[in-house]
């Protein structure tokens, strides 16, 4: 089972993203879990249940060099979220796009 956290400020409309992604990964029997958590949580979500790709919402995009400083030694692909495809809701594009990095990161 991978697992595919999307993390932002708040957490509203990537856990819509999250939602629309997780439909996408079932509707073709992928193994995948999704969520979405606040930026805030990384730290603790990282410790407890380590992620196979984190994506950044478009809002935390600034947030970016800080997280690859923090946890890109730790082998887990980290990408913002494209803003078309956020705004967009495209689950499906957003779901490639995270399977892509894990299988690019192997």
């Amino acid at each position: 089972m991978k697992k595919i956290y999307l993390f932002c400020s708040a957490g509203m409309s990537t856990s819509m993203l999250a939602n629309k992604m997780q439909e996408a990964a079932n509707a073709h029997n992928l193994p995948i879990k999704v969520a979405a958590y606040p930026h805030n949580k990384l730290g603790e979500i990282f410790e407890s249940d380590r992620p196979d790709c984190i994506l950044l919402g478009p809002q935390v995009k600034y947030m970016y060099d800080e997280t690859v400083k923090q946890y890109g030694g730790e082998g887990v692909p980290i990408a913002v979220i494209d803003a078309g495809d956020y705004g967009m809701m495209d689950g499906e594009k957003v779901l490639k796009t995270a399977i892509k990095l894990i299988k690019a990161n192997k």
